[in-house]
C-alpha cells in the first residue's frame, strides 16, 4: 500500500505541465519560436475562452498557433500580427485587453468597487453612538406605573 501511495505522490510531484504545442509547429529558429511562445500566451482560445492558444488543444488554437508562426517567418513584428489578429477575431482574442477609452470602466471597475466597499465600510464604523439614555420625568414615571397597573389587572 504504502508503496502504491508513493508512486501516486511521485506522479504529482514529478508531473510538468503540458504544453499543448505540439512538436510540428516548433520553429527551427529559437528566438522566432520564443517570440512566437510569448505572443501565445497573450492571446485568447476562442474555444476554451479561459485559456492561452498556447495552452489549448483545441484545434482553432493550433491553426491560431500555426498562423502566428507563419506570420513570423513572413517577418511580421508582434504588434502587426495583433493587429492581424484582432482584424480578424476582434478584441476579444486579446487575453488582456488593451487600456483605452472603450476598457477603461472594465479597468477601473475593480477599483471603484473597492472605494465603494471602503466608503461603505467606513461609514458603517463610524457610525455616531446611540444617543444617551433620557432619564423619564415624574410625570412618565407615573403615567407608566398606571399602565402596569392596568396590565396586571
Amino acid at each position: 500500500m504504502r508503496r502504491f501511495v508513493f508512486i501516486i505522490v511521485a506522479l504529482f510531484v514529478f508531473a510538468s505541465p503540458a504544453f499543448a504545442v505540439l512538436p510540428d509547429e516548433v520553429l527551427s529558429d529559437p528566438a522566432l519560436e520564443a517570440r512566437a511562445r510569448a505572443l501565445s500566451q497573450t492571446l485568447r482560445c476562442m474555444v476554451c475562452q479561459n485559456q492561452s492558444i498556447d495552452d489549448s488543444d483545441a484545434p482553432l488554437a493550433r491553426d491560431l498557433r500555426i498562423l502566428v508562426r507563419e506570420r513570423l517567418k513572413a517577418g511580421d513584428s508582434d504588434q502587426q500580427i495583433r493587429e492581424f489578429l484582432i482584424a480578424r477575431y476582434g478584441k476579444f482574442v486579446l487575453l488582456q485587453p488593451e487600456k483605452d477609452r472603450s476598457t477603461f470602466l472594465l479597468w477601473a471597475t475593480p477599483l471603484l468597487v473597492l472605494l465603494f466597499g471602503g466608503l461603505i465600510l467606513l461609514r458603517f464604523f463610524r457610525r455616531p453612538a446611540a444617543p444617551a439614555e433620557i432619564p423619564l420625568s415624574d410625570a412618565e414615571k407615573q403615567r407608566l406605573q398606571g399602565l402596569s397597573d392596568l396590565t396586571k389587572k
